[in-house]
């Protein structure tokens, strides 16, 4: 049985925001101090992504680990069909918008919640800035050469001996 009155848990849940939220947040300053620009929650591309860095063709979703079922996060007891569907149907909706962004050439990249906790913070900040710099560098990279070039010089002449 739920604690509190319906009108109470409609208001709590109200509450909960989509967007600016505290890990987005964190994602969004460490990018923005490095002198990475982004757009945030671009409409256009598939799932909305939270944060978008069109140059470097990465989007990067920071997802809640209850709502998008990250780990072992525990189930309420209370409605628990309702929410176990639901959190069934974000995951499939997840993965349907990255396999899409996928297909279109991006990189995608997904940062839970848990790990922007103080202990995992800085890793995953830097993994998201090595992600930017693969990116980048990979849309520059030269394809190698399919044969070797022959060699157009003259031969190596040892000064000091007679010829």
């Amino acid at each position: 049985m739920d604690t509190f009155s319906s009108n109470k848990r409609s208001a709590i849940m109200a509450a909960i925001r989509s967007k600016d939220t505290k890990p987005e947040l964190i994602v969004r300053r460490y990018l923005w101090k490095r002198g990475y620009r982004y757009r945030k929650n671009v409409r256009g591309l598939p799932g909305t992504p939270d944060i978008v860095l069109r140059k470097y063709r990465v989007a990067i979703f920071v997802h809640g680990c209850f709502w998008h079922g990250h780990g072992d996060t525990k189930m309420p007891s209370t409605n628990s069909e309702f929410w176990r569907d639901k959190i069934t149907r974000n995951k499939e909706r997840d993965n349907r918008a990255k396999q899409r962004l996928k297909e279109m050439g991006w990189n995608v990249m997904t940062v839970w919640e848990c790990q922007l906790r103080p202990a995992n913070r800085a890793a995953t900040l830097l993994e998201i800035e090595s992600l930017l710099n693969r990116s980048y560098l990979s849309q520059y990279r030269r394809p190698e050469p399919e044969e070797d070039y022959a060699v157009a010089a003259e031969p190596t002449i040892t000064y000091g001996k007679d010829i």
